[in-house]
């Protein structure tokens, strides 16, 4: 089936989770590009003002309306699909990029939150990804699905947000093997972001002594994570990574299992605390909204506001010219240097070689 996908000024754009963190910025940032968009998230009161900002600054064409709710409720999810058929016309992108998080000992987070979490995690992606496929089967579009890198490898201390992205990865590569068996013209694609500078652990359930903290060195700014989303939305994308560090740890985590199960036991344990002991327990967004239009941490030691690996991995053909580019100059200029090094040690005018005392070899 050959995709065709609207450039990003003519689409109709639903993005959930759009009041903070990746999903805001990427509905910015698509508003700014001239795409309408219907956005959703429980914080209404967020909702509003980035309606009323995108609605505000409509120099490139952008728009915007919202449904407040719970993407764990399947009325809301097909409110907000209902809504922007009435208000725009159709939907040409589905973003499912709401989630949550909880840190704390798999023994020691209840049941009852575990249950939670999937169901804004995956139950909220499988919902939002069968509505988005009954409208898209039509006349086509773009489903994008938000995993993680911890959807191809588990770390202590989150694991129920491990598996929820690794089931949020086995469903949308299910789904992508159906649609495509079926012919139909949808691209199916699921982002995998490493750490990003959101306000991701602030807005988890804690249940360690600690402040949580998403752990690496190094962060991603939230802009890498929604241009790599908004290119996947006009261009058909299996699958791909944002940042190199993120595909990395996925290999390794392929190659050496065990050695990573090691790496991970002796380092996760505090670099996902801060030092710093828990303020509120009950402040989170396990159950509720959590605080709106933040699009990053401010706790970030260093954030990285590019990728060449994710620009890479999305423009194959222009790295490969690159690279083929870059080969050939490196190759003449070692041809260069041969030739060079040849003239300078008699070759080529009548003399013979001679022996080099250092390293008793011929040129």
């Amino acid at each position: 089936m050959n995709i065709r996908l609207k450039p990003l000024n003519e689409q109709v754009i639903v993005v959930t989770g759009a009041s903070s963190g990746i999903g805001l910025v990427t509905a910015r940032m698509a508003a700014r590009r001239g795409a309408r968009l219907m956005l959703t998230a429980r914080n209404e009161q967020a909702l509003q003002q980035v309606i009323r900002e995108i609605n505000g600054q409509r120099s490139n064409g952008g728009v915007a309306d919202f449904v407040a709710g719970d993407v764990a409720d399947e009325a809301v999810v097909r409110r907000v699909r209902d809504q922007a058929i009435d208000r725009f016309g159709r939907i040409d992108t589905w973003i499912n990029c709401a989630g949550i998080s909880i840190y704390g000992r798999v023994v020691d987070v209840s049941l009852e939150d575990q249950r939670r979490l999937f169901e804004t995690n995956f139950w909220g992606v499988v919902t939002g990804s069968r509505i988005a496929v009954e409208h898209l089967r039509k006349e086509g579009g773009a489903l994008i699905n938000i995993g993680s890198i911890l959807s191809d490898r588990a770390i202590p201390l989150q694991g129920i947000y491990c598996a929820s992205k690794h089931a949020v990865k086995a469903y949308t590569d299910a789904l992508r093997m159906e649609v495509e068996h079926d012919r139909l013209p949808i691209s199916v694609t699921l982002v995998k972001p490493g750490s990003v500078d959101t306000p991701y652990a602030q807005h988890a359930k804690n249940y360690l002594p600690n402040e949580p903290q998403n752990a690496s060195p190094v962060y991603y700014a939230p802009e890498v994570v929604a241009e790599t989303i908004l290119h996947c939305a006009d261009h058909p994308v299996r699958d791909v990574f944002v940042g190199g560090g993120a595909k990395v740890v996925s290999m390794l985590g392929n190659l050496a299992p065990r050695l990573m199960d090691k790496v991970m036991k002796y380092t996760m344990f505090t670099a996902q605390q801060r030092d710093q002991a828990e303020q509120d327990r009950l402040d989170h967004g396990l159950y509720g909204p959590a605080t709106g239009l933040q699009e990053r941490s401010g706790r970030a030691p260093y954030v990285a506001e590019s990728s060449l690996y994710t620009q890479a991995s999305l423009h194959p053909m222009m790295t490969g010219a690159v690279a083929a580019v870059a080969g050939a100059a490196l190759i003449s200029l070692c041809r260069r240097g041969i030739a060079n090094g040849r003239s300078a040690n008699g070759h080529g005018s009548g003399m013979r070689p001679v022996r080099n005392r250092t390293n008793e070899e011929f040129w």
